[in-house]
């Protein structure tokens, strides 16, 4: 009689038998070989201290030179946030009754205008990290109750980025975008309910701070019948990151440079006026309208430099993801040699400094060049493509006259 060599359970009494070299294995055992090797793979890959290697902030920032061309102020501060987030990870694990020391967290911010790569930072870090590391949209956020969603949606992205791992997640990164969308929209805050600005921002300071949070595992709306988990964000690192488009009025304002006046100085004439966010300070944050709080919970404070015409050429070409890289490779992969020449490449970043939109623009601009070869190639038997300055110019210029004609 046909048996399960496992259990020794007779056919009739399964469901199934599958039948193998030496044996037979029922459904019922093989669906617990299924859960034992599971959860054999997930603790074997679960967040170990003993298992990481230490990189030293020089490693982490030649890391990101790979990806990020410029910036060199931030990446040291982020490679410097990181290094020190291991080191706490460290310490908390080591820690002993005589040690008496407590290293606090340095959460961070940074300010950058558009298209400047403080998102392309948390992706680039993300790449090398041994530890959870989820990036969350500040513009979604909302106070308790309102329609948009909660403050502890972000731990919750953290636990999700985790698989779940609660002692890995409470080790994690998070990196908050948009952060200056949640600025406080009026000096009075009396006047109305600010529900997606200030709200937002009095609930995000016990998650910066850290303390135990009730977090509902699939996201959503807390109600009373749910199962909550409670995540100490102590050791969790938060760093954000914001355009705040007009900062540079206030620092304008507190710096008081003038052009021209009997009250000009000569200490006014050592301020760089086409790079004014290099000189901001904490008073800057808070005129814009984030709450001194919150302000002192994130300690450290950079600035992403604007990029001018060279960094917007090397970031063209140079990374390891440069934008022309990608086209080179998806075109490649159909069999066909594209390459771009001298003039293409600086007609690109002209345009990209016409529309003002930073390492943005350039995607925006390349895809409008290459989106009919993209389309019409593959379907023939074209084996090589160059684009030069002519082919280029007609791809804009078309683009430009469609969009006039359908205004």
């Amino acid at each position: 009689m046909e048996k399960c060599s496992f259990c020794g359970k007779n056919k009739k009494d399964s469901k199934l038998l599958i039948a193998g070299i030496s044996g037979q294995i029922c459904d019922s055992c093989a669906e617990q070989a299924y859960n034992i090797v599971t959860e054999e793979v997930k603790s074997k890959s679960e967040f170990n201290l003993e298992n990481i290697k230490l990189l030293k902030p020089s490693e982490i920032k030649d890391f990101l030179d790979q990806y990020v061309i410029g910036q060199e102020a931030a990446k040291k501060y982020i490679s410097v946030a990181v290094y020190n987030h291991y080191k706490r990870l460290t310490q908390e694990k080591q820690k002993n009754a005589r040690d008496d020391v407590d290293i606090e967290k340095s959460n961070i911010i940074l300010v950058g205008e558009t298209g400047t790569g403080k998102t392309l930072l948390a992706r680039t870090i993300a790449l090398m990290l041994q530890v959870p590391f989820t990036i969350v949209d500040a513009t979604v956020l909302t106070e308790a109750g309102y329609v948009g969603e909660d403050i502890e949606s972000v731990l919750t992205r953290l636990l999700q980025a985790a698989d779940y791992n609660l002692e890995a997640a409470e080790r994690g990164i998070v990196f908050i975008d948009e952060i200056d969308k949640i600025a406080r929209k009026s000096d009075n805050p009396s006047i109305t309910r600010d529900v997606s600005g200030e709200g937002v921002q009095q609930g995000l300071l016990k998650l910066l701070e850290g303390s135990v949070v009730n977090v509902p595992p699939q996201g959503g709306r807390k109600h009373p019948d749910q199962k909550m988990i409670a995540v100490n964000t102590k050791n969790i690192l938060f760093i954000c990151g914001g355009a705040f488009d007009g900062i540079e009025k206030k620092i304008a304002q507190r710096l008081n440079t003038k052009v021209v006046g009997y009250k000009a100085n000569a200490q006014d004439e050592n301020i760089d006026r086409d790079n004014l966010l290099q000189y901001i300070a904490p008073q800057d944050l808070k005129s814009y309208g984030l709450i001194p709080e919150i302000i002192g919970r994130l300690p450290v404070l950079s600035y992403l430099n604007p990029l001018d015409r060279d960094a917007l050429k090397a970031i063209l070409t140079e990374p390891k993801n440069s934008i022309i890289k990608q086209y080179i490779k998806l075109l490649k992969m159909d069999g066909i040699k594209l390459s771009f020449n001298e003039e293409a490449l600086e007609y690109i970043v002209d345009k990209a400094i016409e529309f003002n939109l930073g390492a943005r623009g350039l995607r925006s601009i390349c895809e409008a060049i290459m989106i009919d070869p993209m389309y019409e190639l593959p379907s023939t038997k074209t084996k090589e493509l160059t684009i030069d300055l002519k082919f280029a110019r007609e791809k804009i210029e078309k683009l430009n006259l469609e969009k006039l004609k359908a205004a």
